[in-house]
């Protein structure tokens, strides 16, 4: 009787899942096992909100291999131990795994590949995370893409993703299956409940995944090129996190929006799915610039003068105190719910790396541990843009205001409005720039600035004129 053990990490489903499938079909007896080693990612250990995801999709993920006659398998790490420990008690001459490839994961993962086989274990890895393997993706000189376009050409110009794996109807379990702790061992809820809002917000989990991708087809996709910039409207798919946590593959997601986008919806489709290019281009730059995530990867960046935390501009920034509308309400909606919508993002990440200054890497840090889809290519490459010095960065002269912006993409104020009660008083023509707003008519509403809502921490003229000149004065350093 063979028995493989399949290592779980972030590929937390039962369909599409390559490592499972191969397990099923060609052994007698499948060992579904997760260890939890947050020390084994380095510096970039999951942070709070991951943490909360991470504790239901495991419950899910358990629930789901039980339907199907199995159990989840849960260890503390270190993971090589685990593992070893479970094929040794197990008689298990096999360890299959879906590929990561953040750089401590992979470093992680070529040890204890390298470790098993020399225990006398059998391994094997799969490509399940991502659309294109990175070192599949070059130019035409062989050396990995810095530009956007050309890669998603590059990509475009393959085959194409394949079709998603059925999930097994079962799951041939050993009679008697090792201890597992309980996912509350784990200790990854937090211990101050601020998190029920994640709870109202999300669904974790494979079946979750589902539902969220069902929704998005049925509805949103048809119009998401027009209407994805506006954070009040149902207009994206929210499955970054599902994606994050491999509650659905990529292969999966791409299937269904092609299989089911009608006459008239093509055009947001293939919208859509660019937007899983860029995903796929995030993590085709972490993989080739492993060192992205703790440098700029724009050498004439590395003496910028950001100012770094902690300071009382960073507190306000992260907790919505700015006196800036559509800022405010962004980092409140991910102070509440562990995620923000997409174009909020980047006008929020560009008050803190230009207005004010702030470094990049301090926004990617508390993204990191407040987003519950905090994905280390995607954060470092969204926050790596705005600030200029990444992979297809923003020009540096680009400096979103967030009072256009807000007027722009939150044109009837619902947005702000919802994350932002205070301001529930202020007259449209003044809601994204309240500090406007005449003394006379602020008595007659009875609102106060400074008191019942921040007065700007920031003068946007001259703090865009003085990022102009602290990037004016990089502008002529050679670049790597």
């Amino acid at each position: 009787m063979r028995t493989a053990i399949v290592w779980f990490r972030r590929d937390l489903r039962l369909t599409d899942n390559p490592a499972l499938s191969a397990a099923v079909g060609e052994y007698d007896r499948v060992l579904p096992v997760f260890v939890w080693a947050p020390e084994e990612e380095g510096p970039w250990s999951p942070g709070s909100a991951q943490r909360w995801w991470l504790h239901k999709s495991l419950e899910r993920l358990d629930e789901a291999l039980g339907n199907a006659g199995s159990r989840l398998i849960l260890r503390r790490g270190p993971s090589l131990e685990a593992l070893k420990t479970v094929a040794a008690v197990t008689g298990a001459d096999a360890v299959l795994w879906n590929r990561l490839y953040e750089p401590g994961a992979r470093d992680r993962d070529s040890a204890v590949e390298e470790a098993l086989r020399q225990a006398g274990l059998t391994t094997r890895t799969y490509s399940g995370s991502l659309l294109f393997e990175p070192p599949d993706i070059a130019t035409g000189q062989g050396n990995p893409f810095r530009v956007f376009t050309p890669f998603w050409k590059a990509c475009r110009a393959t085959p194409g993703p394949r079709s998603p794996i059925p999930a097994p109807d079962s799951i041939p379990r050993p009679g008697d299956l090792p201890d597992s702790v309980p996912v509350a061992a784990l200790d990854l809820m937090p211990c101050i409940r601020w998190y029920e809002g994640l709870e109202e917000a999300w669904r974790p989990g494979e079946s979750g995944a589902l539902s969220q991708l069902e929704a998005f087809v049925e509805g949103p996709v048809a119009n998401y090129a027009s209407r994805r910039d506006y954070p009040g409207l149902e207009g994206v798919s929210r499955m970054s996190p599902h994606l994050h946590f491999g509650e659905i593959s990529p292969h999966s997601i791409w299937a269904t929006v092609v299989s089911r986008s009608t006459s008239g919806g093509e055009r947001g489709a293939e919208a859509f799915l660019r937007e899983l290019g860029w995903r796929e281009f995030a993590h085709h730059v972490l993989y080739h610039f492993p060192e992205t995530p703790a440098k700029p990867m724009n050498d004439r960046f590395t003496g910028f003068p950001w100012r770094e935390g902690p300071g009382e501009a960073l507190e306000a920034w992260q907790g919505g105190r700015t006196g800036i509308p559509i800022v405010d309400a962004g980092m409140r909606q991910l102070w509440e719910t562990g995620w923000m919508h997409n174009r909020v993002r980047m006008v929020v990440a560009s008050l803190l790396v230009k207005n004010l200054l702030w470094s990049w890497k301090d926004g990617a840090a508390w993204f990191w541990d407040t987003l519950v889809d905090a994905d280390l290519a995607s954060n470092t490459m969204g926050w790596q843009w705005t600030a200029g010095c990444g992979a297809d960065a923003a020009p540096y002269f680009r400096i979103f205001n967030p009072v256009i912006q807000g007027e722009k993409f939150d044109p009837d104020g619902g947005y702000v409005r919802r994350f932002v009660p205070e301001l529930g008083c202020v007259p449209p023509r003044y809601l994204h720039k309240p500090w406007e707003m005449p003394e006379s008519e602020r008595r007659k509403i009875g609102f106060r600035l400074g008191a019942d809502y921040p007065e700007p921490i920031v003068d946007l003229a001259s703090s865009r004129k003085r990022a102009l000149d602290a990037f004016q004065s990089i502008k002529g350093r050679a670049e790597s």
